[in-house]
Order: C-alpha cells, then sequence, then structure tokens
C-alpha cells in the first residue's frame, strides 16, 4: 500500500478544513463571540498535522482503489476528529464523545443530534455545524480533487470511494474536470436556494444554514422546532431544494448540456419521482383526508422529501402521525434519494436492481433455458455490478442487526432503537420514539453512541470503506 499518498492527501484534507473554519471566525466576530478562539485554536491545529504533509510530495504518486477507499476513510474520521474541537474548547459540548457524535453527524449530513437545546449554541457554532453538511453532501475529497490534481487518472478511486451510489462514472474525459463540473452545480443550487428564502424575508443567518443543512441534506437546525416557525413560503422552498438535492447530479449535467431526451431515459430519477409522489397522496390522504388534503398534501410534501432525501427537517412532529403514515415514512428512510447526489439511504438505483434481481430470477424458475439481461438506463449491467449490490445488501444487514444488538443494552423501546439504528445508518436524522423530530440522542450511552457514530460514517461512505480500517490484508 502506498501509504505516503495517502499522508499526503491526509496533509491536504486538514488544510482544507482550516480554510473551511476560517468562515465560522467570521461569524463568530461579527456577533462579538468568545468562541472566535476555539476556532482559532483548531485552525493552528490543522495547519500543524496539515502543511508538513501536504509539501511532503510522495516519490510514489500510484494510486489503486484501496489507497482510495482507505484516504477517504481516514479522511473523514480526521474531519470529525478536528472539527469537533471548537465544541470541546469552547466548552459549549464538553464531554468528548458528544462533540465527536454531533460533527460526525454534521459531515456525514445525518442530522441527529445530542443537544437538548441549540438555542444555547453560540452563532459561529450554529454556523459550523450548519456548514459540515454543506463540506460533506458532495465530499470533500471530491472538492480537494476539483482545485489539486492529487493523483493523475487514478483519482477515480477516490470519487468511487467517496460518492454515494453503486457506481460513479465520469462525467468528462478528466477527473479533475468531472469534480468540478459536479461542484459548480452544487454552488449554483445553493446560491440559487439562499436568494430565494432571502427573497421571503428570512434573516440571512437562517437563510444561510438552512440552506447548507438542505444542500447537503443533513437537517441540522438552528432552533428547538426546526422548519416549524418559518412561514409556508419558506418551507415550500425548502421542500422544493431538499427534492432537487436528492437527484442524481449526472441529471442536471445532461440538462446543462441540452439533452434533454437522455436525462428523461434516467430511469432512477423516474422513479424517485414515482416514489415521492405516491408517497405525499398516501400521506396526505390518511392525515387529512378530503376535507383537509391541501393543508396535509404541505406537510406530507415537506416530510416526504425530507425523509426521502435523508435531510431530516421537520414541520410537524410526525410522531403523532398515523401509523400507516410512519410506516411509509420508515419504508422511504431505507429507499433513500438517488445515487450521484447528496442524499443518503440504500438509493433507489439499488432497491431498482433488487427487483429487476428478482424479477429475472423468477423468470428463470418458470423458463430455464431464457435469458434475461438487467438493464438501467437502457445499460446492460454487468453481473460484477449486480454482485456488489447484492453484497452491499446483505452487509448492509448485518451491520444494522449487530448495532441494533448492541445500543438495546440502553432498555429503550424497540421503535426507538430501531429507528434509532435507521436513521443513522442511512443519514437520515430523526427517527421515531424518543428520537423523533422532537426528540435527540443524549439519552443513548457512550458505547452506543460510538456504535451510532460508525452507522453514520458507514452510511456516508457506502460501508465498505470503513470496513477494510478493520481488515488486517489492508495494511499488508
Amino acid at each position: 500500500m502506498n501509504k505516503s499518498i495517502i499522508l499526503h492527501i491526509l496533509g491536504w484534507i486538514s488544510c482544507f478544513e482550516a480554510a473551511f473554519l476560517i468562515l465560522p471566525v467570521i461569524v463568530a466576530l461579527i456577533y462579538g463571540e468568545n468562541s472566535v478562539f476555539a476556532f482559532l485554536i483548531t485552525i493552528g491545529i490543522c495547519l500543524i498535522i496539515g502543511v508538513p504533509l501536504a509539501l511532503r510530495k510522495p516519490k510514489n504518486r500510484t494510486f489503486f482503489a484501496k489507497e482510495g477507499f482507505i484516504s477517504v476513510a481516514l479522511g473523514w474520521i480526521l474531519l470529525s476528529l478536528i472539527g469537533s474541537l471548537p465544541f470541546l474548547i469552547s466548552g459549549q459540548i464538553p464531554n468528548p464523545v458528544d462533540a465527536l457524535f454531533e460533527i460526525v453527524s454534521g459531515f456525514t449530513t445525518t442530522g441527529s443530534s445530542i443537544l437538548n437545546n441549540v438555542d444555547v449554541l453560540d452563532k459561529s457554532m450554529l454556523f459550523w455545524r450548519s456548514f459540515t453538511h454543506w463540506i460533506g453532501g458532495m465530499g470533500v475529497l471530491v472538492l480537494v480533487l476539483a482545485i489539486l490534481p492529487l493523483a493523475r487518472g487514478e483519482s477515480i478511486h477516490i470519487m468511487r470511494a467517496e460518492s454515494p451510489g453503486p457506481s460513479v462514472d465520469k462525467l468528462v474525459p478528466r477527473m479533475r474536470t468531472s469534480a468540478s463540473l459536479l461542484y459548480g452545480i452544487y454552488i449554483g443550487m445553493t446560491i440559487l436556494m439562499i436568494i430565494l428564502l432571502l427573497i421571503g424575508k428570512m434573516p440571512l443567518f437562517d437563510s444561510l444554514t438552512l440552506t447548507f443543512g438542505t444542500a447537503g441534506t443533513g437537517g441540522f437546525a438552528i432552533n428547538n422546532t426546526s422548519i416549524m416557525s418559518y412561514t409556508p413560503y419558506h418551507q415550500s422552498v425548502i421542500t422544493i431544494f431538499m427534492f432537487l438535492f436528492g437527484v442524481n447530479f449526472n441529471f442536471y449535467y445532461l440538462i446543462l448540456l441540452r439533452k434533454v431526451k437522455d436525462a428523461v431515459k434516467m430511469e432512477e430519477v423516474r422513479w424517485y419521482f414515482i416514489i415521492f409522489a405516491g408517497a405525499v397522496i398516501l400521506i396526505s390522504l390518511n392525515t387529512g383526508g378530503l376535507k383537509g388534503f391541501f393543508n396535509a398534501l404541505h406537510h406530507s410534501a415537506f416530510q416526504v422529501s425530507s425523509i426521502m432525501t435523508t435531510t431530516g427537517y421537520a414541520t410537524v412532529d410526525f410522531n403523532y402521525w398515523p401509523t400507516f403514515s410512519k410506516t411509509i415514512l420508515v419504508i422511504l428512510m431505507f429507499i433513500g434519494a438517488c445515487a450521484g447526489s447528496t442524499g443518503g439511504g440504500i438509493k433507489v438505483s439499488r432497491i431498482l436492481m433488487l427487483f429487476k434481481t428478482i424479477g429475472k430470477e423468477m423468470a428463470f424458475l418458470v423458463h430455464k433455458r431464457s435469458i434475461k439481461v438487467i438493464k438501467i438506463n437502457d445499460k446492460k449491467q454487468e453481473n460484477d455490478t449486480i454482485k456488489s449490490t447484492n453484497v452491499y445488501f446483505v452487509t448492509f444487514i448485518f451491520i444494522f442487526a449487530i448495532s441494533l444488538l448492541i445500543i438495546s443494552l440502553d432498555n429503550f423501546d424497540f421503535t426507538t432503537n430501531f429507528s434509532a439504528v435507521t436513521a443513522t445508518l442511512n443519514n437520515i436524522g430523526p427517527g421515531l420514539g424518543n428520537v423523533g423530530p422532537m426528540g435527540n440522542f443524549s439519552g443513548f450511552s457512550n458505547l452506543s453512541k460510538i456504535v451510532l457514530m460508525f452507522n453514520m460514517l458507514m452510511g456516508r461512505l457506502e460501508i465498505f470503506p470503513i470496513l477494510l480500517l478493520f481488515s488486517p490484508s489492508t495494511w499488508k
């Protein structure tokens, strides 16, 4: 394994985090908060770690899949460890496990929180925890690739390890250009949403932080009532953009190239629209009936968009919804958004591939000599892709079961435990029961919080980069 190139990448990640931390420093200065010193100290630590590693150019720049997975896994762990320091140094989250939980939840765009009252945090701290959603949404290593030519053509391994979904392809021949295009679309949509919220007379600070949470599909709110206190206009804008950030970004790239026919052919995006529309109508009818249908439509559209894209904002406490509606939300937690988006979950493309695989097997049972090819977007899916999808499902279920077993030691009810694992492994944020939209994860033990943190990281990085860290063969 080429450890020198991995350390070089980790150095650049640390330097990038130092640059990210400048923004909360500015916020702290604007509001005259003492937490500015916590951020400045953290920036100093970032530079002490990062500059020597970044300046030391590796002699061997060979880069394979293993280095890509390890760089991404260690990079996200390093980001989280350093990112938690402002909370600890300022004393606003004094427990190291809680501080790390909060920031891992931020970077992985999960949005689960251990805070009983977010209003007690400084504005700069609120800004930082929301900004981590935006950083983690598209992926910090994708941003590094967009700016720095770290490793010739092999950098596709980094992008495949960090980008959510069963497969990642280059948008254009050069990997660096592909990363730049993705971030260009991401930034453009972010700016547009901020402008629309400002038009609705939302304060600038709120517009920035809520947009960061929406763009990264994270869901950290800056008050205890999530999005409930904002106007229907603000809620509608957030609903639309949560949905849009859950779409495969290749769809937007094709639209920009005016290849509308190719964009429309994207099967995953079509099913994403269908599942969303179906869930919204069913929940609206179940919660509002015919008389209150339009009011229910507003809130159900928001919650379906929030849960399906794994954002986690709330306009109502869906803990009190009928069981039928809550069941739909739980199903959506597992389905998630599109591959190649900022959303989490298993992904619509994997669900689609699973159903097509089941159909193929059923056809084979009836007609032993039949040859049925699995296609998505009119492209034949190779056996390796189908195999990796099946392995992902099996591994997902195994991790889910083990996590559920461990956190059950805290003796919470089954609904709370089941939805806590679901919410963290799928990067949702809120669950049901004690971890519902008006609850939090503070009641769990440190052991359970550590397990749930690993769930967040595995969910965001598609499981295997984190698992590889525990394989002895990885380090040979």
